[in-house]
């Protein structure tokens, strides 16, 4: 039965260029969305940058730029960037636009006729000099716990202790310097307890990972607090449509902006808006997300949606942490890797396999380990799939005009291949790459001892042999076809190139047990090269930062 799937990944924030952490989402979602494609679901993968807030007012500014101006250059980074690691959005939108902005006001104003919003009074830091109210990110100050100095307002770097930025010990402006002063400011909430108990049978029915269902109880014992869900002027945002200079936080409109870069993309193609989004939708809507974000996605979304009379999602999957080498991104390790610096020295491909070969379904952080991502590219890609195909292309070309034999020789062997495509396919549906990965290298495996076992190489200088050359390197190529088959959603790039290589059509999952007989293929150029030691050290370089 074909799904009907609506697919996101978390927005990018619009005030810094992507580097490998945030890719680690990027990939994981691409690479699922590019296997339902190819299993012929209808899947649409829908993005947009995050474009509002304090930081980007702030930076703005200090470029001497329009916040407009900034976000159209991050966007244009931002989307080449993605581009060139074959994140193959539908859509790629931005938060600031006016399909945001009519359904943040729509949500707002559902909510509010409701019942579920209210207004109250609220001390606030404010920094006399910018004459603006400080978020608490924007206040720094002495830990009131262990006393560390230079700790945000929220919480402290050094013993963990999260508090309110009025409990800091001498806080300071990070904006300006000076000293907060204490201001009284209305604000509007979002009455989360009114979903109390809608959210806890919602969050324990299957959309979320059950590590994440655990983790989300802590938050029903407390008790769920109502939710600040305005901004006071100057701020670069929206403003409330009720409430002249007060503007939505920024984590009111941005999981909206899913909603809205899917209503470009549908007032574009002409795909049903109303289908996928009504409360009663037989459609499923997919969020990939990192573990620091769930409370958003997981308590605040669902509220909100249900509130407003819009279907709640299928599923939430989130995902940990990158660490390289084994320890937090550094800039004075070298660690810190931008997405360009990256691609200004290797292939993208190499980092969505090495990926892939180290995701699960679960929360845990993923290491990117240099040594290990080498020795696997080398081994896996290089050594294993890649070499299948050169180590046969050359016989058929020349010996055979390019033409595959009419049958296979060894047809248990192929069946072999072919009935790993269900468990394969089992196991990329539920997130479990690595597991699939490691399925695909042992049958690379086979497929290379098959060949080292019949040296085709040696009977090709024997008499009367022929036929069995034929024979053994058109199922060597068979055996390749199947492998980059199951592959096509990792490294689709490289996958093209096979192809063109085997000189057929775009590759679906159904055509894995379809071989190729008495059919031409193309000269064999190199799909893949070796990584080397000087390529990987060049990355770390042109990472390293003086602090």
């Amino acid at each position: 039965m074909q799904r009907k799937i609506l697919v996101t990944s978390a927005l990018p924030y619009a005030n810094g260029s992507i580097h490998l952490g945030h890719l680690v989402e990027y990939i994981q979602t691409d690479i699922w969305v590019r296997f339902q494609k190819m299993r012929g679901h209808e899947c649409h993968y829908i993005c947009a940058d995050d474009a509002h807030g304090t930081p980007i007012m702030l930076r703005a500014q200090a470029q001497g730029i329009t916040p407009e101006e900034l976000i159209a250059d991050v966007k244009q980074e931002h989307q080449a960037d993605f581009s060139a690691f074959n994140i193959n959005f539908d859509n790629f939108h931005s938060t600031h636009s006016a399909e945001n902005k009519a359904l943040a006001n729509q949500i707002y104003l559902a909510n509010k006729e409701a019942g579920h919003i209210t207004n109250r009074t609220i001390s606030q830091a404010y920094d006399p000099e910018k004459e603006m109210f400080l978020p608490d990110r924007f206040i720094k100050g002495e830990c009131p716990k262990c006393h560390a100095l230079d700790q945000y307002g929220d919480n402290c770097e050094a013993c963990g202790a999260t508090y309110e930025p009025t409990d800091l010990i001498n806080p300071v402006s990070a904006l300006s310097g000076a000293t907060p002063i204490t201001k009284e400011s209305e604000h509007h909430f979002f009455k989360l307890g009114d979903f109390d108990e809608l959210l806890q049978t919602w969050t324990r029915a299957g959309h979320l990972q059950s590590e994440v269902s655990h983790k989300l109880d802590e938050w029903f014992e407390g008790g769920l607090r109502d939710w600040d869900i305005s901004r006071d002027a100057p701020y670069f945002g929206f403003e409330i449509p009720d409430a002249p200079n007060k503007f939505f936080y920024v984590w009111l409109d941005a999981p909206i902006g899913y909603l809205a870069s899917f209503k470009n993309y549908c007032d574009r193609t002409g795909v049903d808006f109303d289908e996928f989004m009504n409360a009663d939708s037989t459609t499923e809507m997919v969020h990939f997300i990192g573990k620091d974000i769930i409370y958003f996605h997981a308590l605040f979304w669902p509220a909100m949606l249900k509130g407003a009379g819009f279907r709640l999602p299928s599923s939430i999957f989130a995902h940990g942490f990158l660490t390289v080498d084994g320890k937090k991104m550094s800039k004075s390790r070298g660690t810190f890797i931008k997405a360009r610096t990256y691609l200004d020295h290797l292939n993208p491909e190499y980092l969505r396999y090495y990926y892939a070969a180290k995701l699960g379904s679960g929360i845990d952080d993923l290491d990117l380990n240099l040594e290990d991502f080498q020795s696997r590219i080398n081994s896996d890609l290089v050594g294993k799939v890649v070499n299948i195909a050169s180590r046969c292309a050359g016989f058929i070309k020349k010996r055979f005009d390019g033409k595959l034999s009419a049958t296979l020789s060894e047809q248990a062997l192929f069946d072999d291949f072919t009935a790993q495509a269900d468990s394969i396919a089992d196991k990329m549906e539920n997130r479990e790459f690595g597991h699939a990965m490691r399925e695909i290298m042992a049958l690379a495996d086979k497929a290379n001892q098959y060949i080292d076992e019949m040296k085709p190489w040696t009977l090709a200088k024997e008499e009367g042999k022929e036929q069995q050359v034929h024979d053994i390197c058109t199922m060597g190529i068979n055996l390749f076809k199947v492998l980059v088959t199951y592959l096509k959603p990792v490294i689709p790039q490289t996958v093209e190139q096979a192809e063109a290589f085997l000189n057929i059509e775009p590759l679906q999952w159904n055509d894995i047990s379809t071989p190729l007989l008495n059919h031409e293929i193309n000269k064999f150029k190199p799909l893949m090269t070796r990584i080397e030691t000087d390529k990987i050290n060049a990355i770390t370089d042109a990472s390293k930062e003086t602090l």
